[in-house]
């Protein structure tokens, strides 16, 4: 792909863009058993009673694919009427690489978002586990809404960056986009919540024969894990909870905070850095506040190449284009060590880099996460139990998030929570808790707050880290020895205590040696 830089762009500037996206940017006995197909084609895999067949996992921000066993699982659209309307599954599942030695309870990874699907976001994951695969099978379903279960694709309501255009005008355009796809839709939005989702994981655990289950959730998929738990307590074995977000978080209403919060540890590590210091000044935050402030009152254009298609480009650049780098850069260590020298070109009339890489990040966001599916979760979980906070408006996102949220629910078919829906959980279950220390999104405090509830949980906190510890040193590590002994107190975590914090950018040359 690629970027008008103006600058030779080195290796470990690629590595640490990489690195972000990736980021931005899962009646038998458990084991399952092979069966010839009825007609007679390839043969298909049994686990409890589904079918599957072989199929291929693969990302466009991994390398390399993941052999896999897939199948369509019907469950009904409203599990309140089972005799309705049914909608389809997908489902992958991927044997322990061990199967003599397989446990019974097979792992279900979670996947973010709102909107993300376990199936596209496993091969980014894969990795980190190693161990546990050994003995135990994964199964991922694609929560309904997302990935190719019934995907409520709303392409066109899509938030898009800021144009410099009247705020009111894009806010009437963005709800009209969100009534259109409402009505164009051949399912039911009511019922795509994540109750519903867990009803759905539910079904699909009965069907594959297993007596409890092991979650891994992460971001909105500690959610997930979270109201599955507790509403299915003795069918749930361990949880591992990565960027933990509690049931009582009303989603989206302390972003802004959060992400302005991380900044300010973020640009303390230019502070603290000499040569970070010399380059950019004291205060990186009050640089940004003043170029999202110039943009704001007057868009530059400006003449960039398409990430996409490496064509030249005549686009205006604006303040949501800032906002919108600034928030996705900060969830990983080494794309936030880009930001004041991102910041800094801008800064001085170099835009080029900084709008290529909001559009590239912008499109990826829009690929990877299903816009209707977050609209039906937020709109019956959280968009009523929006307060403002004025504190709010000076922070680099502001209001304009939680606003068009609210504005766009009023016109897409909003189901309902139970009464229950943000009570804590409170169990004995094993729990094992983890946030980074940089977490612009799920910052630490979550975890702590989450584990007051919780007398056999444990809470790491990863040093100079954001958003996803899963992949970080050697979590796979610990991940793996949890799953297997059930026990997350008695884990020796020392091995973290190698993690550190990624040194700033002062140039595209790479970081000060």
């Amino acid at each position: 792909m690629p970027i008008d830089w103006k600058h030779p762009r080195p290796r470990c500037a690629a590595i640490a863009l990489t690195a972000a996206l990736a980021a931005l940017t899962l009646a038998g006995c458990g084991r399952g058993a092979d069966a010839a197909s009825a007609d007679g084609g390839a043969v298909k895999r049994r686990y409890g009673s589904i079918a599957f067949e072989p199929c291929t996992l693969a990302s466009p921000f991994a390398t390399g694919t993941i052999p896999a066993q897939c199948a369509r699982f019907k469950v009904p659209e409203n599990h309140a009427e089972p005799n309705g309307r049914k909608i389809e599954l997908n489902l992958a599942w991927l044997p322990a690489t061990d199967s003599s030695a397989a446990e019974d309870d097979p792992v279900f990874f979670l996947a973010g978002g709102p909107g993300q699907a376990a199936t596209s976001s496993w091969p980014l994951v894969d990795a980190a586990f190693r161990d546990v695969r050994k003995r135990r099978n994964i199964v991922l379903v694609d929560q309904r809404g997302t990935g190719k279960s019934a995907p409520l694709t709303c392409t066109e309501a899509v938030p898009q960056d800021d144009d410099g255009g009247d705020e009111a005008a894009q806010l009437a355009a963005s709800v009209e986009a969100v009534r259109r796809c409402a009505q164009g839709l051949k399912v039911d939005a009511r019922y795509f919540t994540t109750t519903d989702a867990i009803a759905d994981l539910d079904a699909v655990r009965a069907a594959i024969g297993a007596a409890k289950v092991d979650l891994v959730g992460v971001s909105y998929g500690t959610r997930v894990a979270q109201q599955y738990a507790g509403r299915y307590p003795q069918r749930t074995r361990a949880v591992v909870l990565d960027g933990v977000a509690p049931n009582e978080l009303v989603l989206g209403s302390e972003h802004a905070r959060n992400l302005d919060a991380a900044l300010a540890q973020q640009f303390k590590l230019c502070q603290q850095t000499p040569a970070c210091r010399a380059r950019f000044g004291a205060d990186p935050r009050e640089q940004l506040r003043q170029l999202m402030a110039r943009l704001q009152a007057q868009p530059v254009e400006v003449d960039y190449r398409d990430p996409s298609t490496g064509e030249p480009r005549r686009e205006r650049v604006t303040a949501g284009h800032v906002a919108m780098l600034t928030r996705m850069f900060s969830y990983q260590p080494e794309a936030a060590s880009l930001l004041p020298l991102v910041l800094s070109e801008a800064d001085q009339g170099r835009y080029a880099p900084l709008l290529a890489l909001s559009k590239m990040i912008g499109g990826q966001l829009s690929e990877e996460l299903n816009y209707g599916m977050q609209l039906s979760v937020t709109c019956a979980e959280d968009a009523d139990l929006f307060v403002a906070d004025p504190a709010d408006k000076d922070t680099v996102l502001g209001n304009a998030m939680t606003d068009a949220l609210k504005a766009q629910c009023a016109v897409w078919p909003t189901g309902t929570r139970p009464k229950d829906f943000h009570q804590p959980l409170r169990s004995n279950l094993p729990v094992l808790l983890l946030s980074g220390e940089l977490d612009p999104v799920t910052p630490p405090r979550y975890g702590e707050q989450v584990l007051k509830n919780l007398p056999n949980g444990r809470h790491l906190v990863l040093r100079g880290q954001g958003h996803g510890a899963l992949r970080v040193g050697c979590t796979p590590k610990l991940l793996g020895q949890f799953l297997e002994s059930g026990d997350a107190k008695a884990l020796d975590a020392r091995c973290l205590d190698a993690l550190g914090y990624v040194p700033p950018f002062v140039s595209f040359t790479g970081w000060e040696p």
